[in-house]
């Protein structure tokens, strides 16, 4: 194919002394850079959503994996997180009323132990003076009533702490550790789910799809192709005399069968290297049997009119 093109240069360049001289044109063909979609999971192919030759939007849905895996474990982390919730709630809150209440009340009782004590107490310190029982009974009167004492500090300490909440700074940081960790679960779980489901990146043609439904695909395979407009592209070949008159932005016109009127388009690359290079030392003379590529880009509404393969001839604008 490359010598056919060399050739077919030559004979322009011959027809170029003769007469009126025709605008030089280089062959090519139109090419396409797919978008290939795929999922980072496997699965059995439950939906597919568009069918060869469709126009898709972005965001439109093309397929969907089964998932009942996947839906599974977001359901369990958003319990897991409920409940996390629910505890870390509970750390933070005081009490119930009827708990507050119950302490209350054991206060009162503690309260009134105390009193009896301590008059038990000073009934026992007359008695001692007056001989009538022993020291140790003094002593026994006197533990009773530090131990009632005690139990009245320790149940108003359990008051004030019922008004508050009632786990210590260490087991609500805890609590919220373990609420982030389930937020963090969550979202991964729905990350998941979201995978199992494909929607168009792009708007394009639908140019293939590569399964049907209740195949299985696996993680990574392509499932469908599409072909966005500003994906078309022009390749062609020019001689190594011109090569030098070519920039990239330069503005060319595309033909090919059918094809109406020309098409515009843009210079977007030009190969650094010679696509063919002949085994002889090069001079003046085999110097246009180089050959190099270069692309070039038509404007999105115009692209649509090429297809992949077909060929074209391109010529540069005056």
């Amino acid at each position: 194919m490359m010598r056919d093109l060399m050739s077919l240069s030559l004979v322009l360049a011959a027809f170029a002394g003769c007469g009126e001289r025709p605008a030089p044109y280089y062959q090519g063909y139109a090419e396409a850079e797919y978008v290939r979609v795929a999922l980072p999971f496997g699965g059995m192919l439950e939906k597919l959503s568009v069918e060869r030759g469709a126009q898709v939007k972005a965001g439109e849905a093309l397929f969907a994996l089964e998932n009942e895996n996947e839906a599974a474990m977001r359901r369990e982390a958003e319990e897991r997180l409920r409940n996390a919730e629910a505890q870390l709630a509970n750390l933070k809150k005081s009490r119930r009323p009827t708990e507050i209440a119950s302490v209350r009340a054991q206060l009162t009782q503690a309260q009134a132990a105390l009193e009896l004590s301590e008059a038990q107490l000073r009934r026992t310190a007359q008695l001692v003076k007056q001989n009538f029982i022993s020291k140790e009974r003094y002593d026994e009167a006197q533990a009773a009533r530090d131990r009632d004492r005690a139990r009245v500090e320790q149940l108003k300490a359990e008051v004030d702490t019922a008004r508050l909440a009632v786990a210590r700074p260490e087991e609500i940081r805890a609590a919220e550790a373990a609420v982030a960790a389930a937020k963090a679960t969550l979202d991964q779980a729905a990350w998941r789910l979201e995978q199992k489901s494909a929607t168009a990146p792009v708007a394009g043609l639908v140019a293939d799809t590569y399964f049907v439904k209740g195949e299985w695909v696996n993680a990574g395979a392509p499932v469908v192709s599409l072909l966005p407009p500003q994906n078309r592209k022009v390749r062609f070949f020019v001689p190594e005399p011109v090569l030098g008159a070519l920039r990239i932005g330069q503005e060319m016109r595309v033909t090919c069968d059918g094809c109406g009127e020309p098409i515009p388009a843009r210079v977007s690359f030009i190969a650094p290297q010679a696509e063919f290079t002949p085994p002889v030392i090069y001079s003046k003379e085999n110097r246009a049997k180089l050959v190099f590529l270069v692309e070039a880009r038509p404007a999105p509404e115009h692209a649509a009119r090429l297809h992949p393969g077909q060929p074209v001839e391109v010529r540069p604008v005056p």
